[in-house]
């Protein structure tokens, strides 16, 4: 049965006349529900364009590569929930220089979740791309580093969050491959060193000194784009606790195959810190200055660990995607040779 968008809801949440339906941008992952495009009609007749997110699930499940079940249905309303809590309460505190979409309304009536969002393509974010220029590409790595500077903590010396308190409402471990919340992709993996070592390798990066919030879903279709190359972001199911490096990682494998991951590996490492380290200096969350070279060290170390933490969920949910590929591989024997050394 096809989701409709409740206008009428709508209306009541926004004070507005009429909400006038203009397209739909797509249907939500197994079809639970879908994001559409309207017009929100005042009654002095002004319109405001808005993006509705609206949650609705399917009384059966049909998951593209076949994972529909218990644990995955539940996986997919905790995350919506996390995305409810987050624009409602934590989006307001990303600096300036992480723009994420402002919520105009929103209502949780269980198991629906209705996100009444500013258009991104109006307030001029409309450009979406499937791949990246170096212009681009210093953007997005510029949003990564506002967004992880904003929520930044030591936790030797501070509470979670202390900058954000808010944020512990959000999950406590971030991205939607996260171990724990994948045991069947994990019963499906290959015997062999990297599903040994998974759960090493996932207790050494919610070990880390320091952490933030991840995106958790920083893939590059995820990003929009300014005709001057500036760029917001969407989509923060995923978003929660972890360590910057699982975004990074993560971005870096949507937007470039084996041979680029690995000739702009340092290259692109060393333009992300540049710009965390300004953003640290700026907007450093609760990270004392003189704590920057134990950051960056220990980041750098997690680089390894996040992209075999993906890598480990690429090869029990999907063997034959594109991003398992050599370089993957590689980084996988790194992490396992560290965790053996």
């Amino acid at each position: 049965m096809s989701v409709e968008i409740p206008n009428e809801k709508i209306a009541a949440l926004t004070g507005s006349a009429s909400v006038v339906f203009r397209e739909t941008i797509q249907s939500l992952w197994s079809g639970y529900g879908l994001i559409a495009k309207v017009d929100l009609v005042a009654s002095s007749g002004d319109l405001t364009p808005a993006v509705v997110k609206y949650v609705s699930p399917p009384a059966n499940q049909d998951h593209k590569y076949g994972w529909q079940g218990n644990v995955s249905h539940r996986r997919k309303l905790s995350s919506y929930q996390n995305e409810f809590l987050w624009y409602q309460n934590v989006a307001a505190a990303c600096a300036a220089g992480c723009r994420v979409p402002k919520l105009i309304a929103g209502q949780q009536d269980s198991p629906n979740w209705l996100f009444v969002l500013e258009d991104l393509d109006h307030a001029g974010f409309p450009i979406r791309l499937g791949s990246v220029c170096d212009r681009e590409l210093e953007s997005c790595l510029s949003w990564l580093a506002h967004f992880h500077a904003s929520f930044l903590y030591d936790s030797e010396n501070d509470s979670a969050f202390s900058k954000v308190p808010e944020a512990q409402q959000l999950w406590p471990t971030g991205t939607y491959w996260h171990l724990e919340t994948r045991p069947d992709e994990f019963d499906a993996m290959p015997d062999g060193p990297l599903k040994k070592a998974a759960h090493r390798i996932d207790q050494t990066l919610q070990g880390a000194r320091f952490r933030t919030l991840v995106h958790g879903d920083a893939k590059l279709a995820n990003f929009c784009f300014s005709q001057d190359g500036q760029v917001a972001a969407v989509d923060f199911q995923y978003v929660g606790g972890g360590c910057g490096m699982q975004d990074l990682a993560y971005f870096v494998s949507s937007c470039f195959d084996e041979n680029e991951c690995e000739r702009r590996e340092g290259e692109i490492l060393e333009r992300y810190f540049q710009l965390l380290k300004q953003a640290v200096k700026t907007n450093g969350g609760s990270v004392a200055w003189e704590a920057w070279d134990a950051l960056e060290a220990e980041w750098r170390t997690m680089y390894v660990f996040a992209w075999a933490d993906f890598y480990r969920f690429l090869t029990g949910w999907s063997p034959g995607h594109w991003k398992v590929h050599a370089y993957s591989q590689r980084m996988a024997a790194l992490a396992c040779d560290h965790l053996e050394g």
